[in-house]
């Protein structure tokens, strides 16, 4: 009945009475098959095929960065790959043995892929500049869907092979570093400091606008961040909606869930003869009153709040600064983001505080060059051994309320304020004469 609907429709009346129907018979078969969607895979009909000479490409990336006598200097690598030279090959090895995306192959049609420094140089690059994903095209022969497809897969397996190490609290040499550092500037049982940043989504749906959109005026996507002096990223909690405050992100954070859990070291440490078991972070005047956050003194009045206020103040800019110096190294979280999905989001900022973190270790101690001034952003957005055992929810619950405790606030406040200004007045920690 079908091949009759076919034979008047296409053929007219006429061809009812012909006995030759091997062509309309064709002709039906070639109409039912073009209204069936096709199916994925295979050549796409039109699609313009560049033979971009992926090979050429790779030998010019060589010469350029990677043989004995390179076209330009380390400074210049080091400047447009975000690290140097032994790093970058240390990422290639690792992760081309983790992911077989990144190792080279020829397709179906025999044609050599693209090489693993060519797509390891593509997603250094689009993090490092955070351009359109076709401006790489005519240095490196890469197309734009070639080019999103690589970051991605960049990006998973850097949390996949370095997250473990580059992106988890310090350990306990680590910690007693981090708090002999802090006593010298002040600040016994300090930890580090605790900020947010907003890093703008471009490419919001409309339906989640709203939720996305806070006093940025536009969608963002919060990133808490824990950082040291030396801008190491110890805790990254990425993903709340731009309509939160810091107070809302910190409620949500698991920041302290470990402390909770007796899952850290002990901090023990003496201010003004008073004695606490809690280290704490240095937090803005948003945060609330506990235990476990110092904050600033908000229109001092006498001089010893002056002293204090400016020296935490000054303390707590090393989260500012580690900020900074990730939108400064890694663009692509400056510009607003044109990704449409948030776990790809997720993905690109966590990858980015784990290249941040492995740069700061690889280059620790190492006299490097000035970033330049273009390279800033602008001043809007400036394991672990248990030694406690929590059995149960109710001591998770005790351990929280001391967390939070409000007296205890205040009165390691006022013996820090006390702390400086003895400091202020000896002449030492901070405020001792430079040799």
């Amino acid at each position: 009945m079908a091949f009759n609907y076919y034979r008047s429709t296409w053929c007219g009346p006429a061809a009812a009475s012909k006995h030759n129907n091997k062509e309309i018979e064709a002709c039906a078969l070639v109409v039912a098959t073009l209204r069936q969607k096709r199916r994925w895979g295979g050549s796409v009909v039109g699609h313009q095929t560049k033979r971009r000479d992926r090979i050429s490409g790779d030998i010019r990336l060589n010469n350029d960065y990677f043989v004995e006598r390179p076209l330009f200097n380390s400074e210049d690598f080091r400047r447009r790959f975000r690290m140097q030279r032994s790093l970058v090959l240390e990422i290639e090895d690792k992760i081309s043995a983790a992911n077989d995306f990144f190792k080279q192959r020829r397709d179906c049609a025999g044609v050599l892929g693209f090489s693993t420094r060519q797509k390891c140089t593509v997603a250094l690059r689009m993090l490092a500049y955070g351009g359109p994903a076709d401006f790489l095209d005519e240095g490196l022969r890469m197309g734009e869907s070639t080019i999103l497809k690589t970051v991605m897969e960049f990006a998973t397996t850097i949390i996949e092979v370095f997250g473990d190490e580059f992106l988890r609290p310090p350990s306990e040499s680590e910690l007693e570093h981090i708090l002999a550092v802090n006593d010298a500037r002040g600040f016994p049982g300090m930890i580090g400091s605790i900020d947010c940043m907003h890093w703008q989504w471009a490419n919001c749906p409309t339906s989640l606008a709203g939720m996305y959109k806070g006093h940025k005026g536009k969608p963002t996507v919060i990133l808490e961040a824990v950082a040291t002096k030396d801008l190491r990223i110890w805790h990254a909690f990425f993903g709340l909606p731009g309509s939160h405050n810091d107070i809302n992100v910190l409620h949500r954070s698991p920041v302290f869930d470990d402390l909770a859990k007796g899952n850290t070291p002990a901090v023990d440490f003496t201010v003004n003869g008073n004695p606490y078991t809690l280290g704490y972070y240095l937090g803005d005047g948003i945060y609330p009153d506990w235990a476990t956050i110092v904050k600033s003194v908000s229109g001092p009045v006498s001089n010893k709040q002056t002293v204090f206020a400016a020296q935490q103040e000054a303390c707590r800019k090393d989260v500012e600064r580690c900020f900074g110096v990730l939108q400064a190294k890694w663009k692509i979280l400056h510009r607003p983001a044109r990704l449409w999905n948030q776990t790809d989001l997720n993905t690109i900022m966590r990858a980015c505080v784990i290249l941040h973190n492995m740069v700061l270790e690889d280059e620790r101690g190492v006299n490097l060059p000035n970033v330049h001034v273009s390279e800033w952003p602008g001043a809007a957005n400036p394991p672990i051994t248990p030694l406690r055992t929590v059995h149960g929810i109710d001591e998770y619950m005790e351990a929280y309320s001391l967390i939070q405790d409000k007296s205890t606030h205040q009165q390691l406040k006022l013996d820090l304020i006390d702390h400086m200004w003895q400091l202020y007045g000896s002449k030492s920690g901070p405020f001792a004469p430079s040799p």
